[in-house]
């Protein structure tokens, strides 16, 4: 996009949905990642734990130019009190899916924009409404769509999403993992 062209965009995410909005909103950028291990305090609830993470996330950052700006994002499941991350293992995607079955929870998805004198974080909430689920159905979604790198084990714009979910309230790019919406328009504040 032209209007940000004075900025050296980095988006930290090797996320092909997360680098696919990004190009769909016209935006240039770069990718360059550093492996980070996602834990977590305890006590940290919902929003609170995704904003953590990308703050976290942002660390290996921290020599920038005053052109670059680094983009990171994050995003959790909450349901029952819980944070639901990424599955290990089949019997733990299973589990999560059969948690969510006839249940709403709320996906969180943090973004922070970090530049070498500043940093902004934001995060939008969305919830999903799941119908019942089989266990056939369950089985048949992990099996064809292997959900691991999934945050609840579950990806909306796949399979499951089309016969699962009953509703959703709130932004659907952010249940896919990036509240687009919200980004450009953080985006435009910081570089106005």
């Amino acid at each position: 996009m032209q209007r940000f062209s004075n900025y050296d965009i980095i988006l930290a995410s090797n996320s092909p949905r997360r680098q696919q909005f990004l190009k769909d909103i016209g935006l240039d950028f770069r990718i360059k990642t550093h492996p980070v291990e996602e834990i977590f305090p305890e006590e940290l609830k919902a929003a609170e734990i995704s904003d953590y993470l990308v703050k976290l996330k942002a660390e290996p950052y921290k020599s920038l130019t005053k052109r670059e700006l680094v983009i990171t994002a994050d995003t959790i499941v909450w349901h029952n009190n819980q944070c639901l991350g990424k599955p290990k293992d089949r019997a733990e995607a299973f589990q999560m899916l059969q948690q969510l079955s006839g249940e709403a929870h709320q996906v969180v998805t943090s973004v922070a924009f970090t530049q070498a004198h500043q940093q902004m974080v934001i995060h939008q909430v969305s919830t999903v409404y799941f119908k019942a689920l089989t266990a056939a159905e369950i089985d048949y979604y992990i099996d064809n769509y292997q959900p691991f790198d999934k945050a609840g084990a579950y990806g909306i714009q796949e399979w499951i999403g089309t016969v699962g979910i009953e509703k959703i309230e709130g932004s659907y790019t952010n249940i896919v993992g990036l509240p687009v919406a919200q980004v450009l328009a953080t985006l435009e504040k910081i570089c106005s």
